[in-house]
């Protein structure tokens, strides 16, 4: 199914709802995916200065994170 055939089926389906509550609900998720996130300059830098960390190899991975944190916690 193409998104467009989704979006008609979609319409349709919803021009078929007589409920309220699940209406403002529908809107709800349609309002949250139509939100634009707007950063201030501290944190364009913060995901600027997090790129470049990448780029240079300067990460541990989640499973370097969770073998840190496990020995950490079984320290105490």
């Amino acid at each position: 199914m193409t998104a467009i055939e989704l979006k008609k089926l979609l319409i349709k389906r919803i021009e078929e709802i007589d409920d309220e509550a699940f209406l403002r609900a529908v809107k709800t998720i349609l309002d949250s995916k139509s939100e634009i996130l707007k950063l201030n300059k501290a944190q364009r830098d913060e995901i600027s200065e997090s790129q470049n960390n990448i780029k240079e190899d300067l990460y541990w991975s989640q499973d370097e994170m969770d073998k840190k944190f496990n020995k950490w916690l079984n320290a105490k």
